[in-house]
């Protein structure tokens, strides 16, 4: 089984090269024009090599899945629909019991729910947009593009399953969708994050020069690293830790399936940046390095902002200085995974229970149902 806490570390080895990099949508053209096979690189009729193909500006047919060069793209993809998940399958009906109570909740559990859908909403919209309109139109590596289109699926199901809680629980739908707007600490997290989108997006973006080849790298890296790998742990960590006690378990469910998506999404960019690198080594400079740094340091801050705003007391045992540590334990672990150096002093994970949970070796302790067992019902254990 595959390790969604262990990312895949590309190597090159002789025809097989290196591993993953990259993606992005064109949803005007099959194929982009600047990806066209080159007529004196790849003459008509000529079948495609294995040891031909690049991640970025390849010149071979991104319309020929096969042969493989990329086998950790297509093992993900086919670990994933194997993983496929429908969020009305769970059972809300407890939730909505609770949640009706009004001494279910406390105040600041509800908060706590409340700002979570508020943020996730819209932020899996976010990521669906960078795929569908950016990432996958510059990637050249079909089996690459594979595990994308299937990743912008997941998406449009997380943005369903966030739906299905707030309608399950007869929240003001205006309130909750509008967050991005009105809740700064929510505002401020995706206004760092959609330059990222528009710069990839832009109809006249192209790759192919060492310029636009790192603009494109940044931006898996933030979304990737940044996004999917720091931005959401807060809130996962949050309404996982309202599961664990028993309380909000169909919502906690539902995050959970989402985790482990989100998971294997971390792990797929983590191993297309770094294929890049290793394909194209003289984008990785000094100076794009401390940039990568800075945006590092940038976006701890910001999903620090964030947890004091969910959390402005101590509840669930939880309280806003154990997400700095965890926080800054998170992203020296992904600044690790692509070859920059650890931005903060070594911290403990204090949530080593979180970890358990991403680890796919031990799916069978908290899974009972179709996601891993390929059967329809059941629910999360949490004991």
């Amino acid at each position: 089984m595959l390790n969604w806490e262990n990312t895949t570390q590309p190597t090159a080895t002789g025809a097989t090269g290196a591993t993953a990099h990259r993606s992005a949508t064109d949803t005007d053209t099959a194929m982009a024009p600047q990806h066209k096979p080159d007529q004196t690189a790849a003459p008509a009729g000529l079948r495609v090599r294995a040891a031909d193909k690049r991640i970025i500006n390849g010149r071979t047919d991104v319309n020929q899945l096969v042969p493989f060069k990329y086998k950790w793209a297509w093992e993900k993809y086919l670990a994933s629909c194997a993983n496929h998940w429908m969020p009305t399958e769970i059972n809300m009906s407890r939730d909505i019991t609770l949640w009706k109570n009004p001494n279910g909740l406390t105040e600041d559990e509800r908060r706590i729910v409340k700002r979570n859908l508020g943020f996730f909403v819209t932020a899996d919209s976010l990521a669906a947009n960078n795929i569908v309109l950016g990432t996958y139109r510059h990637i050249t590596a079909p089996e690459c593009r594979q595990f994308l289109l299937r990743q912008a699926f997941e998406e449009a199901i997380h943005t369903h399953a966030y739906q299905y809680i707030v309608e399950s629980l007869d929240l003001d739908e205006s309130e909750i969708f509008n967050a991005y707007n009105e809740i700064p600490s929510i505002q401020a997290k995706d206004e760092f994050l959609i330059p990222f989108i528009n710069a990839i997006a832009d109809k006249d973006f192209k790759t192919g020069t060492p310029e636009a080849d790192q603009t494109l790298l940044k931006s898996l890296i933030v979304f990737a690293c940044l996004m999917e790998g720091l931005f959401f742990y807060v809130g996962f960590t949050q309404i996982l830790a309202l599961g664990r006690q028993n309380k909000m378990t169909g919502a906690a469910e539902e995050y959970m399936y989402i985790l482990r998506d989100e998971s294997m999404h971390c792990n797929f960019g983590i191993d297309l940046i770094n294929t890049i690198k290793l394909e194209n080594p003289h984008l990785w400079t000094p100076a794009f390095r401390e940039e990568i740094q800075d945006l590092f340091k940038k976006a701890v801050d910001l999903e620090y902002a964030y947890a004091e705003d969910t959390m402005p007391r101590g509840v669930l045992g939880l309280n806003a200085s154990m997400f700095k540590s965890y926080l800054r334990f998170i992203a020296n672990r992904r600044c690790q995974q692509i070859g920059i150096p650890a931005q903060f002093p070594p911290e403990e994970n204090p949530f080593p229970w979180m970890a358990e949970m991403i680890d796919l070796k031990k799916e069978r302790n908290f899974f009972e149902t179709r996601v891993i067992e390929y059967q329809t019902g059941g629910a999360l254990n949490w004991e």
